[in-house]
């Protein structure tokens, strides 16, 4: 009897578990998430987490701008927007949403405490923002903004009310997180997974998973294993050598859809010596080397792209040959292909002084992006045979992105994702000169600085004439090319892996999120 009334209990346990899995989502992400505070760093994992639980102003869906918080928007004269929020939006504490907290969200992002990634970038163009009213903001800027919406676009929206009182790490806590979001926070185990529960108030009308787990599995191959055991629904950045196994799979579904981003190395415009960087004896040079300009196109045209394409990445990405993908806004197409040249790089080496070469010591994420080690391991290959003798250290991102962006390393490696779509962003943050104070340059860990690049930039922010606009952005393309102020290696396909009832379609950029995930009718 006891045997059977346990049976019973378990087959029922069961039976709830499933009725209750029925509705909850796991997802396993691979990029690592610094914190919950959705205005602390502009990385890939936290942007992906913050959207569940924040909203923005406006979205960046496809090739354009969607209402968000903001019904909508206009221009009222050149220097001076309009924004109508949209009516009933409620905090998940029941407070009404109000046109002072994103003008407190404006101001807040300007400088949070502790960020290595700051958002100020987004608002360097804003003089004022005043609430109007109930449901008014506007939002004077310093000169002509036409991307200002676009901008506004990348930062979350926190409550004013519980902002002002908190610090970065109350969000973490569970204290601060307070959204406008599709879901509400319930844990979060850092290092391990974040657990939400659906927003039924939320303003778009209750999603269809009534319980989330975004789970944080760094290692691709670990990211397969849990799909295949079930204990994940959904993956993302799928294992380059996984995809094979996946494809052919009877329970499973894989989605690949053209991405943003792009894999650059980063050199040093660092000057004086660099301990990275040292004569063949391993003395270290009295000058950085990668500060002329024909060490840079030796090592650009030094390597074989195709051959990263093909044999590590196996055509999960496209060659690049700048930082926007083609048909991207700011793509110039004039660029042809970067060409592998080795003999050519070897004669830049020898007019450089270098005809014996140098060694470099290149440092990449281990936890980062995929195949990033292979991939510097390659590239070191290549320059090897011009005389560069490369050592690669893999360190990790809780080291390493605080480290480049001190400048300490004479290689580094980022894959930005053009999150935008426009050339724009990639500007402001990896190739405008070094400024904190004006918002700009906050990834630019090479500290490249270019005057052509930055009038560039000047001028495309005040310009509204989009193919104007558009001419101004191919041609800061041309400058860096020139320049090799970054050297650009491969733009990724976004990847997803989902058991067999799923559909995953790309929310916005190459963010994952449970948005994204629906459940294939009638199954």
């Amino acid at each position: 009897m006891k045997r059977t009334l346990a049976s019973l209990l378990t087959a029922g346990a069961l039976a709830l578990a499933a009725q209750a899995g029925a509705q909850t989502l796991t997802i396993g992400f691979a990029d690592p998430l610094s914190s919950l505070d959705p205005q602390l760093n502009n990385f890939a994992g936290d942007r992906s987490t913050d959207l569940h639980f924040f909203s923005m102003l406006l979205q960046k869906r496809g090739n354009g701008l969607t209402p968000d918080l903001a019904a909508s928007w206009k221009l009222v004269d050149e220097n001076t927007w309009e924004f109508k929020l949209r009516p009933g939006v409620k905090w998940t504490d029941g407070q009404p949403l109000r046109p002072e907290d994103i003008v407190f969200s404006i101001e807040r992002a300007r400088k949070v405490p502790g960020s290595v990634a700051p958002f100020s970038g987004f608002v360097r163009s804003i003089e004022s923002a005043q609430a109007q009213g109930d449901d008014t903001v506007i939002v004077k800027t310093k000169a002509p903004s036409p991307n200002l919406p676009l901008d506004l676009a990348s930062i979350h929206i926190v409550s004013k009310h519980v902002g002002e009182t908190v610090k970065p790490a109350d969000y973490d806590s569970g204290k601060a997180m307070v959204g406008t979001g599709p879901y509400k926070f319930e844990s979060y185990t850092p290092g391990d997974r974040v657990i939400m529960t659906r927003n039924d108030g939320y303003w778009e009308g209750p999603q269809p998973w009534e319980k989330v787990v975004y789970r944080y599995i760094s290692n691709p191959a670990s990211r397969t294993a849990a799909l295949l055991s079930g204990d994940v629904d959904v993956i993302d950045k799928v294992s380059v050598s996984d995809l094979p196994r996946l494809k052919e799979s009877k329970d499973l579904a894989v989605y690949a859809y053209p991405g943003l981003r792009v894999m650059l190395l980063q050199p040093s415009f660092r000057k004086g010596p660099n301990q990275y960087l040292t004569d063949n004896s391993g003395k270290v040079l009295p000058e950085n080397p990668l500060l002329d300009v024909r060490v840079r196109k030796a090592l650009s045209l030094a390597i074989n792209r195709e051959a990263i394409a093909s044999r590590i990445m196996q055509d999960t990405v496209t060659v690049a040959n700048q930082w926007m993908p083609a048909d991207s806004f700011g793509y110039n197409p004039e660029l042809k292909d970067i060409p592998f040249d080795q003999a050519k790089a070897k004669e830049l080496l020898k007019e450089a002084g270098f005809p014996e070469g140098f060694k470099m010591t290149m440092h990449v994420p281990s936890d980062r992006y995929p195949l990033a080690a292979q991939t510097a391991q390659a590239a070191a290959q290549f320059w090897a045979r011009i005389g560069v003798k490369v050592n690669v250290e893999v360190v990790p991102w809780a080291v390493y992105s605080g480290q480049a962006r001190k400048n300490e390393y004479a290689m580094s490696m980022i894959a930005w994702g053009n999150g935008t779509g426009e050339a724009s962003y990639a500007l402001v943050n990896i190739l405008a000169t070094v400024s904190p104070e004006k918002g700009l340059g906050a990834s630019n860990w090479g500290h490249y600085s270019s005057e052509r690049v930055d009038e560039a930039l000047r001028k495309a922010s005040t310009e509204f004439d989009d193919d104007k606009r558009e001419a101004i952005l191919r041609d800061s393309a041309v400058a860096v090319r020139e320049d090799v102020g970054v050297i650009p290696l491969f733009h990724y396909k976004n990847i997803w892996a989902a058991r067999k009832g799923l559909k995953v379609v790309p929310w916005t950029s190459d963010r994952t999120v449970a948005m994204m995930v629906t459940k294939v009718e009638g199954k």
